[in-house]
């Protein structure tokens, strides 16, 4: 069971404090208890609860009529109230409160109407990511268990694998081709996923390698695709003394193909990148790198 304070609920949910305080204070929405400090701390239904009256309140209900709802009756309002695309925050808290109740069709749901008004590519970057960030909060406080969190991980990667099948084939003759990989012994794979849409999506070649790849292989890899770049995401491996041997080690096999390194390991602070490796911060910027990419191939076929 989590436990969090005030201002955990207010980054989780959007709502103010000292609103949340008032609506504790006056409509006895949330039962907090006491440390022996007099410091309130709140649990997961807490949380659940608060999450709910959000959307609903995002929705134009009243919170004086929030407060007289049964917890079952509060999940079915948000259940059937209609979801507006662009209430990116309320998708947000409405995906965290399915999450908790391990609904998954609701999170199905949430997910595929997001898509479908959105986008993929807007529906990942406006909803799905913002989600996982307050997982990854949420993940530091003790309040979501590994069920919670691999039924959210394999939902998403359902809905990416799908995307990915729907693109058309691109031959690897008339485009800048590319291997996506992990580290060895990384599993964290919907970065890389999404990476894989972004190219596929702006019709350049990728060779999928996915999760675990022995950096060793790399080498016969790219004497029999030629590929025009790498890339990797470094979430939890290599060990984080480690990633410095690992970018000189790819560097080493592969030293004329540029190598794009992304995830929270790629950018720690020292780090030293050999010739033709780049380090890309955000998302956002893979995005704009795959836009001029297009662009290029556009203008001048790759040979």
């Amino acid at each position: 069971m989590g436990q969090f304070s005030i201002s955990d609920l207010e980054q989780l949910s959007g709502i103010k404090a000292h609103t949340i305080r008032m609506w504790e204070q006056r409509y006895g929405i949330l039962q907090p208890v006491r440390t022996s400090t007099n410091i309130r701390t709140y649990c997961d239904e807490d949380l659940r609860r608060l999450l709910n009256v959000a959307t609903l309140c995002a929705r134009g209900h009243r919170i004086s009529r929030i407060a007289q709802l049964a917890p079952e009756e509060l999940s079915q309002a948000v259940i059937s109230c209609c979801d507006d695309v662009q209430d990116y925050c309320q998708q947000v808290n409405s995906l965290l409160a399915a999450m908790l109740e391990m609904d998954e069709r609701r999170l199905c749901y949430l997910l595929n109407t997001a898509i479908k008004e959105l986008g993929f590519e807007e529906a990942i970057m406006r909803v799905a990511y913002p989600f996982l960030q307050r997982i990854g909060v949420m993940w530091q406080a003790g309040s979501v268990n590994p069920a919670q969190e691999h039924l959210v991980t394999n939902l998403l990667r359902q809905k990416m694998m799908v995307a990915i099948d729907a693109l058309p084939p691109v031959a690897p003759s008339e485009a800048r081709r590319w291997v996506l990989f992990l580290p060895e012994g990384e599993m964290h794979e919907l970065a890389l996923l999404f990476m894989n849409y972004v190219l596929r999506a702006r019709k350049q070649h990728v060779l999928y390698l996915g999760q675990n790849l022995p950096t060793a292989e790399l080498k016969s890899v790219c004497e029999t695709y030629r590929p025009h770049a790498l890339c990797t995401v470094m979430t939890a491996l290599p060990e984080r003394d480690r990633v410095q041997n690992f970018v000189e080690q790819v560097h080493s096999l592969c030293p004329e193909v540029m190598l794009y390194l992304y995830g929270p390991l790629a950018q720690q602070v020292g780090l030293r990148l050999p010739a033709n490796t780049v380090r890309v911060r955000l998302m956002t910027d893979f995005l704009a790198l795959a836009g001029r990419l297009c662009t290029c191939c556009e203008a001048a076929p790759a040979a």
